[in-house]
């Protein structure tokens, strides 16, 4: 059995793990160092420290504390990476514990995070998914099960003082475009709910005060929620710093493209098994800024899909150039008010897309003025039959079991 290098403890704060951290910097410590070649296990908090909790209440992803997150176990330095090596990463397995067999997903509240569709799903609202094998289902969202893509939302490794700086310049200067915007266009540092690692005293101080949130992706990998990146993936990762320093955390047992809800996935916390080599001098020999990988053999398999258009003309009427981000809203809003048609809310439609593995797909950006984005919904995941007919929709559900809302302060 592989060594698990990096341990944790539900009942335990992340805060008193040295080997977590929650700001991307340079200077946090190799938590663990490992040879190329080597196999080992890691274990993950999910994304918020335990912040939500297995109930029908949904305050909690209301009040959550979103300045602490993502809580990442690392940096695992490995033995003769260099700057402008790639580190390979290959993912073994990933898992649930078996203490632990369930997850949550939640749309955060427009004051606190938002989400991709946050002006129509304003308020904070969660659902709870058991994991059952290789499925899972929800209390809160019946009439569909589905099989998992397990993946880690959140993998990277460390940034050089030089990229470092050059992330905080860049979302510094978007975030001065529009202050005052809810939610804001960038997260930047923030001292206060800094967890360095091993880092203590003055040193951990100047760090957490100019260390990088984990929120987006960026050049080094980070939050970029693939949910290709599951067992059997390889991934080349640049290398920015001696040792390479990879991180990961934030376990989602499944998800759509896009993890539009935000907080968007089943979230949970589990285990991953990796092995790691080096490509010396990979990042120039094959002109590599940001990670590129090669995706699962074992995925859902789910041949019948239910295919959503969506183009650049938002919900007001307006057009947009070729605004892809615009069209795939789009493609999610009419999914949603197809599914409210069998009975579902729209926050249970909503938290089916951010949770099955819908597949988007950008399908035209050249056609001016309308970019095209679909949303490729599996038809098996349902209990029911979802396919247009001459007799219209059955109304599988009633509408009375909804996803929590937060209750009013």
């Amino acid at each position: 059995m592989p060594d698990t290098l990096i341990k944790i403890d539900l009942s335990q704060s992340p805060y008193e793990n040295e080997m977590i951290h929650n700001r991307w910097h340079p200077d946090i410590p190799i938590a663990a160092w490992v040879d190329p070649g080597d196999d080992f296990v890691v274990e993950t908090y999910d994304w918020t420290g335990g912040q939500i909790k297995n109930d029908d209440d949904a305050a909690d992803v209301r009040d959550v504390d979103l300045t602490q997150v993502h809580f990442l176990s690392g940096p695992i330095g490995v033995k003769g990476a260099e700057p402008g090596d790639l580190l390979v990463v290959d993912i073994l397995d990933i898992g649930a514990f078996d203490t632990c067999l369930w997850g949550f997903n939640g749309f955060f509240s427009k004051q606190n995070g938002g989400g991709f569709l946050t002006d129509h799903f304003p308020e904070a609202q969660k659902s709870i998914w058991d994991i059952e094998g290789m499925f899972t289902k929800s209390r809160h969202v019946p009439g569909v099960r589905y099989a998992g893509l397990i993946h880690p939302g959140l993998i990277g490794c460390l940034p050089s003082k030089e990229m470092l700086s050059t992330w905080n310049e860049r979302e510094k200067a978007l975030f001065d475009t529009d202050p005052d915007r809810v939610p804001a266009l960038a997260t930047l540092p923030y001292g206060e709910t800094a967890h360095m690692g091993k880092l203590t005293g003055d040193a951990k101080a100047a760090a957490a005060a100019e260390g990088a949130r984990t929120v987006p992706p960026r050049e080094h990998g980070g939050n970029c929620d693939i949910k290709d990146l599951s067992r059997g993936s390889k991934i080349y990762f640049p290398v920015y710093v001696d040792g390479g320093g990879l991180s990961m955390g934030d376990l989602h047992f499944s998800q759509g493209d896009g993890e539009i809800t935000f907080c968007g996935a089943i979230e949970m916390a589990g285990w991953v098994h990796l092995k790691v080599s080096l490509l010396k001098g990979g990042m120039a020999k094959y002109g590599v800024k940001n990670p590129i990988f090669r995706p699962s053999p074992i995925t859902p398999k789910y041949d019948d899909y239910l295919i959503f258009e969506g183009i650049s003309v938002d919900e007001q009427g307006k057009q947009h150039y070729l605004d892809v981000h615009i069209a795939y809203r789009q493609a999610c809003l009419n999914a949603i008010e197809y599914l409210k048609k069998f009975g579902y809310t729209g926050a249970q439609a909503y938290a089916i897309l951010g949770t099955a593995p819908v597949q988007g797909h950008i399908s035209g950006v050249v056609d001016i003025p309308n970019a095209c984005a679909t949303l490729w919904l599996p038809t098996d995941i349902f209990e029911f039959d979802v396919m247009p007919g001459s007799d219209g929709p059955t109304k599988y559900l009633d509408g009375s079991i909804d996803v929590p809302l937060a209750p009013d302060l």
